[in-house]
């Protein structure tokens, strides 16, 4: 420790009241048998030191010193706390809580022996939440100084990454997740309605948004009290309805039945739905994608930035096929699927598992695209049932077999949803020590640095390159060697926004990015 490597000199020795020499006592014979190679008896030489030097100062020298000397034990103690948490590793971003700044309100009573601190976690439905208050506290108490510990639990307010660029009801929602089959009939809704309930039930703050203007399903799913949508007159934005903890909207809570309309209208009716309505902070807005890869999926896509889809399939061929076309999608428009639901799968009877459908589809998806988790969903009459009685399977049933298959679709979105921000989050960062643009784009394990002026001269938007002629109006000198970012936000999961001194905003994607000219000296970092 800092204090066993400082030379006994008075300043630091006579900082010490007498209640700090009790507590120094304790650390210096407590570092000496795990961090140094110090005697008891120059332990013991210092410790007299100290004593004697206390009595050697004035009252209001040593009042001033001691208040020095409190504060640098308070800041020893703190780093042995901190220390001890950072053997808690994060499974999901493979590194210490700590570092990944979890631990907040730290406060240290070194007299008393008392440690509080609050862990404020991605996201409140984080499945190992538990493991993670006990872990702090056993590693807090197993230091030798504790006497107790006080853990509390929290989560980050519901935030996009890049709220500022969204409309105002979208800006306080963490995730966005869709949940998609580009075909009917393969039990997208009901996927989509149980997910959202179990987030709930795993304390998240969830919403649903039902997209099938033509055929809504949302209504006939829930029995929320109030079947009608309502508007605030005053700021023109759609209040959600709501049924047990969840928000929700769908054309079919508008009065309206089905629409009868064309493309356009839809699209249009849905942008409408989705950006004006209050939905408040909320942890994961589900979204029910209406069949088909077409302008009202698209204008979906592009509207919201979605974190994840999750695809819902049927064990049949036909069915594999629009999946894929639906995957395809999603990979053009850089939203990651994260898994893959393979509805009515099986039934047991006569203790034998029968597959009257067929096998494989899900499978197919999960090797052919590289989709990491597959759930296998059983033919059950009370899955269905509840669906058309208004009460989800697993607020019905919560711990049956479906429930439990959903539970672990839950802990896998979360998990994966953070992951995904984590890696969106950092994927473009510019690092001022060295003057240089690192860049990792997510799912990738490539690491890169760009020279700024670079990123500068390959802008490709209408201000650097005429539209018609495709020729270059940004000319190489046009650009200083030594211009520095000054923001690099995350645009979705496909691109950053970069920010440069001449209030130049430049949307470079990573595509674009991966295709430039890279740095291969590192530059030596320049001190601060």
């Amino acid at each position: 420790m800092r204090m066993l490597q400082a030379p006994p000199s008075l300043y630091v020795t006579s900082q010490c009241s007498n209640r700090d020499v009790k507590f120094l006592d304790g650390r210096l014979l407590q570092s000496s048998f795990h961090e140094s190679h110090l005697s008891l008896r120059i332990i013991h030489q210092r410790v007299c030191l100290t004593r004697r030097c206390l009595n050697s100062v004035s009252a209001k020298a040593a009042a001033s010193l001691d208040a020095d000397a409190s504060s640098m034990l308070t800041r020893e103690a703190e780093n042995d706390v901190l220390n001890a948490l950072s053997q808690i590793i994060d499974p999901d971003f493979g590194t210490d809580i700590v570092s990944c700044g979890f631990v907040k309100d730290l406060h240290v009573d070194d007299a008393s022996g008392e440690v509080s601190f609050r862990l404020e976690l991605t996201t409140p439905a984080c499945p190992i939440k538990d493991v993670f208050e006990q872990k702090a506290n056993e590693v807090v108490a197993a230091l030798p100084w504790v006497k107790n510990v006080n853990v509390t639990m929290s989560a980050q307010p519901a935030k996009q990454i890049y709220a500022a660029q969204l409309p105002a009801g979208l800006q306080k929602i963490s995730n966005i997740i869709a949940v998609s089959s580009c075909k009917g009939g393969v039990g997208k809704s009901t996927v989509a309605v149980n997910l959202a309930y179990t987030l709930a039930g795993m304390g998240a703050r969830v919403g649903i948004f039902d997209a099938d203007v033509y055929g809504p399903s949302l209504p006939t799913m829930v029995s929320p009290e109030n079947r009608l949508l309502e508007m605030n007159p005053e700021k023109k934005t759609i209040i959600p309805t709501e049924y047990m903890g969840v928000k929700m909207v769908s054309f079919g809570f508008a009065g309206q039945g089905r629409a009868i309309m064309r493309g356009p209208m839809v699209s249009g009716v849905i942008n409408q739905l989705l950006t004006t309505t209050e939905w408040g902070e909320l942890d994961y807005l589900v979204i029910d994608m209406p069949p088909g890869t077409g302008d009202i999926q698209l204008t979906l896509c592009q509207v919201v930035p979605l974190t994840a889809a999750v695809i819902v399939t049927t064990p049949q061929k036909l069915a594999f096929i629009d999946v894929a076309k639906g995957v395809r999608m999603f990979s053009k428009l850089k939203v990651p699927c994260v898994a893959v639901v393979e509805n009515m799968c099986h039934f047991d009877a006569d203790g034998k598992r029968f597959y009257p459908f067929g096998r494989g589809s899900g499978s197919q998806v999960v090797e052919q695209f590289g989709i990491p988790h597959l759930f296998d969903l059983p033919i059950r009459p009370t899955l269905s049932a509840s669906g058309d009685s208004g009460m989800p399977e697993v607020v019905a049933d919560p711990q049956g077999d479906v429930a439990e298959i959903f539970q672990n679709l839950g802990v896998c979105v979360v998990q994966q949803c953070a992951k995904i921000r984590q890696q969106v989050s950092t994927a473009v960062m510019y690092d001022k020590s060295i003057k240089a643009i690192k860049v990792k784009v997510p799912d990738s394990n490539e690491e890169f640095l760009l020279h700024p002026a670079t990123v500068r001269r390959n802008d490709r938007s209408a201000q650097s390159v005429d539209e018609w002629t495709g020729e270059q109006k940004l000319q190489y000198g046009d650009i200083p060697e030594d211009i520095e970012p000054e923001e690099i936000r995350p645009m979705g999961n496909y691109a950053v926004s970069i920010t440069w001194p001449d209030g130049f905003s430049q949307i470079a994607p990573y595509d674009q990015l991966q295709s430039m000219e890279r740095l291969v000296d590192v530059p030596q970092p320049i001190p601060a």
